[in-house]
């Protein structure tokens, strides 16, 4: 008697919804932005056109030479946003990327020592939760002047206690299970330990706090580049640009609305992959 031969289930394709592909797209389209920003820019962001002053964007009445407009001192609307984009993820990307390795350095720490380490890694948790981040913020910024290294590194400790909480947490686990104590016998470092064996097994996880803690460092630079304690001329940004737009809005409102659409579809678009992304990898809610 022959039996058959055993088939194997095929393997469900990844099913990803449109909204998602829409976000994913629109992320490389800001990042191809980004990288080739000076060669697709018409103009020197910061070239004058006084006889332009003011100027409508195409289809309301404004010159081909513009598309976008033009602002106050006759600086190309379309220019200015091309140039606020490679800055603006340039800052969301560098603090979302300091504060993730602050936030699983100190967890780390707090999960191998334990003891009065914990305690003291713990407290500053605590009291950097319960500190608002805004009101922080405007004082290093007051106090010690603006620069644009300090400005990354200052919104790189936004929400450092998270990604502290969660290595914390998931290295305590790790630790207890068997390979990380079998890796321990052996006689490994804890760099080895926790760089080769325990990162790699929890990266899931901190991936997803970062593209949630991504779109909240954008919404940071754009509010304290609203305040004038952000990106200072004659670099831009996004935030920057909403803050000097907001004096012509009634006379000028494609100064503030092109560069609030960019931070609006991209904050959205780095949520959708964000929740998304947690739907995938978090098997407690599959």
């Amino acid at each position: 008697m022959v039996l058959p031969a055993a088939t194997t289930r095929p393997r469900r394709p990844l099913a990803i919804p449109a909204l998602v592909l829409f976000g994913i797209a629109w992320l490389v389209l800001m990042l191809l932005v980004a990288f080739s920003a000076d060669l697709i820019s018409p103009f020197p962001y910061t070239a004058l056109d006084l006889r332009n002053r003011l100027a409508a964007p195409i289809g309301f009445g404004g010159p081909w030479l513009h598309p976008l407009g033009t602002d106050e001192l006759g600086r190309d609307v379309l220019s200015r946003l091309i140039v606020s984009i490679r800055l603006s993820l340039l800052i969301a990307f560098g603090a979302t990327l300091i504060g993730a390795f602050v936030g699983t350095s100190l967890g780390f720490l707090a999960a191998h020592f334990r003891g009065w380490v914990e305690h003291l890694v713990l407290a500053l948790v605590d009291f950097s939760a319960s500190l608002p981040f805004l009101i922080l913020a405007l004082s290093v910024l007051a106090f010690f002047g603006n620069s644009l290294t300090l400005f990354i590194v200052l919104l790189g400790f936004h929400a450092w206690e998270r990604y502290a909480r969660i290595a914390r947490g998931l290295a305590i686990s790790a630790g207890a299970q068997g390979y990380a104590a079998a890796v321990r016998q052996l006689g490994a470092s804890p760099w080895r330990i926790y760089g080769r064996h325990v990162l790699p097994n929890i990266a899931s996880t901190l991936i997803v706090s970062m593209t949630l803690a991504f779109p909240e460092i954008i919404l940071l630079e754009s509010g304290l580049s609203f305040l004038g304690l952000g990106v200072q001329p004659p670099a831009t940004s996004l935030g920057n640009m909403v803050g000097y737009g907001r004096e012509y809005l009634t006379r000028a409102p494609w100064i503030l609305l092109a560069p609030a659409f960019i931070i609006v579809l991209t904050t959205f678009s780095v949520s959708l992959i964000g929740d998304w992304l947690r739907d995938r990898l978090d098997p407690t809610l599959r």
